[in-house]
Order: structure tokens, then C-alpha cells, then sequence
């Protein structure tokens, strides 16, 4: 496994989409599980204070760069990460990887007829891709999901709740399912059914799909004022 990066006391893995779908499919293959959380300035500046999502956090096998924020601060600090790997985009690859493998995949979480909707939207795209199974969000056990999940042998659990919802629900039950993958894709499964509208290619290009999103939704101001904090916080342990 690559290097990780601290930041904050955060965990941050180095890694290209490519080499981190290499590193989880050739996990899977000697029967390990890989844990993959994404990380942001915002969910650092959590951690920061909340030693229970930190250790969360840390605990994973893989901590994805999902944010333009944690690139300049690993610049900062001299650090090599380089590449932002985005939760959706991630995601992707992982399916592509398990079309070509003829791996199974489970969707679990969002509002009810939100994972049908992604099945079919990624089943159009990649029409040999097995989904093993769909479940949403609400009002099922966790012993009914761990149920349909194993019944279904499925490979890849991708996990739809918000974080860290989503990551507290994986961490406790996946010793109890056979899945070898898990991910937490928070609104993934609302973009690909195409209730949530991705920033154009040019905001996510240039690192400022951030900036896209407060535009169209003035409401999230205060969520992305962790930003500076966080970008301060970082230059402040540079010159400790």
C-alpha cells in the first residue's frame, strides 16, 4: 500500500485513480477487504475536534483526497499528493474495473427509488456490469441489509447515507459481510439517477466545483467557510 499523508492528524492516501483500483481489486483478489473513506477540508476540520470521526477516519484502508483543499494543504506541508480523486468519480472506476472482471455490485442507501434509478443509469452505461442487488436507506435493519447483501454474494458495497453516517455504518458491519469492498459515495447514487446535477467539466477541472455548488446553493455558505479555516490551520502547523 502507498504512503499516507497526515494532515491535521488526518490520514490522506497518495494515490492516482488508477493505482487505487489496482491496489483494491488486488486486495479483494487475497480475500482483504478495503475500507475507502473520502476526505475533505470540511471533514478535517471535524476531526480535528472530534477524536471518534478522526480514528474513523484513520482506521480505513484507503482515505481519498475528495477535495481541492487538502491538495494545497499537502503542497504546504511539502507533501506529493497531487491528484484530487473525487467519491462519484471513484466510484466509476470501481464499476468499470468490476464490468471487466465480472465483479457484483450492491447499492445500498439514498431515498427510496434513488438506487433503482442509479442501477439503471449504470447499467445503460455499462451493460454487462452485474448488480447484485438495491437497497435505500430507510427504515431497514442493519441484520436485513447484511442479510440481502450476503445473499446476493455481491463483491462491491457501495454505501449511500451522508457522512459519517455512511462510514460509521461500514465500519461497524463489515466484518459481518462478504463483500470485499466498501465505499461511502454520500449523493453519488442522486447524480447518476440524475436528481443531482454534477458542476460543469470546467469547475471540476480547475479544482472549484466548490465554488459551483455555493452558487447554486447560496444555503451552504457556512459549510464552506471550513475551507479558509482549514487552509489557515494547515499554514499554522507548516511553521510550528
Amino acid at each position: 500500500m502507498t504512503a499516507k499523508e497526515t494532515i491535521l492528524g488526518v490520514n490522506v492516501s497518495n494515490h492516482t485513480y488508477e493505482t487505487l483500483v489496482a491496489q483494491v481489486y488486488d486486495r479483494a483478489e487475497q480475500n482483504k477487504q478495503s475500507f475507502i473513506v473520502a476526505v475533505n477540508p470540511e471533514k478535517i476540520v471535524k476531526a480535528e475536534k472530534d477524536a471518534g470521526l478522526r480514528e474513523l477516519i484513520n482506521s480505513a484502508d484507503f482515505q481519498i483526497p475528495d477535495g481541492v483543499g487538502v491538495l494545497i494543504a499537502s503542497k504546504i506541508q511539502g507533501g506529493s499528493i497531487k491528484e484530487r480523486i473525487t467519491g462519484v468519480d471513484l466510484m466509476i472506476e470501481i464499476v468499470k474495473e468490476a464490468q471487466a472482471r465480472q465483479k457484483s455490485i450492491f447499492l445500498y442507501g439514498a431515498k427510496p427509488g434513488i438506487a433503482e434509478k442509479a442501477k439503471a443509469s449504470l447499467q445503460e452505461e455499462y451493460p454487462y456490469l452485474q448488480v447484485a442487488g438495491v437497497m435505500d436507506g430507510y427504515n431497514h435493519s442493519d441484520e436485513a441489509v447484511i442479510k440481502a447483501v450476503n445473499e446476493s454474494h455481491s463483491d462491491i458495497l457501495f454505501v449511500a447515507m451522508g457522512s459519517p453516517r455512511q462510514e460509521e455504518w461500514i465500519n461497524q458491519n463489515k466484518n459481518k459481510i462478504c463483500a470485499r469492498v466498501f465505499q461511502g459515495v454520500g449523493g453519488s447514487f442522486d447524480v447518476l439517477a440524475g436528481v443531482t446535477k454534477r458542476a460543469p467539466a470546467f469547475f471540476r477541472n480547475v479544482g472549484l466545483e466548490w465554488l459551483y455548488r455555493l452558487l447554486s446553493e447560496p444555503k451552504r455558505w457556512k459549510r464552506q467557510m471550513a475551507l479558509p479555516s482549514f487552509i489557515y490551520k494547515a499554514l499554522i502547523m507548516k511553521n510550528k
